[in-house]
């Protein structure tokens, strides 16, 4: 049905831009602060960039309603990490006044129900001289 192949993509970015929301208000209520969210170039997107002290924290969110081909970090590959590095690396050229600051990369792996998703924070899941 033409209907439901529209539907897909649409309840698709609905549920990412839910558990987006979610990971924010934990990191928020964990003590960061915003500097940007969906920040898209053409080589990649950060999801979420924030602010834990004095640190820059790229924060990629992966959502897994089942667990049949492994968690949300396990989909975070090489592949993966390096354009979310090429993508943190031209977030820092375009934002002067952060260039220079300590950075992380952190991911929030997301299961269950994409309203109220069960999330497990890793803080410095990678580092960008791994890539």
């Amino acid at each position: 049905m033409p209907g439901a192949r529209a539907r897909g993509p649409v309840d698709r970015r609905a549920r990412g831009a839910a558990v987006e929301d979610a990971a924010r208000r934990h990191l928020l209520r964990a003590g960061l602060h915003d500097i940007a969210r969906n920040v898209r170039y053409r080589l990649g997107e950060l999801d979420l960039v924030m602010r834990d002290g004095e640190c820059v924290v790229f924060v990629e969110v992966r959502y897994r309603g089942r667990a049949d081909f492994g968690d949300g970090a396990d989909s975070v590959d090489a592949w993966k990490r390096r354009k979310l590095v090429r993508a943190a690396q031209l977030f820092l050229q375009r934002t002067p006044s952060i260039a220079n600051a300590p950075c992380r990369f952190d991911v929030i792996d997301a299961s269950g129900d994409p309203e109220f998703p069960e999330l497990r924070w890793i803080r410095a899941a990678f580092r960008a001289d791994e890539c």
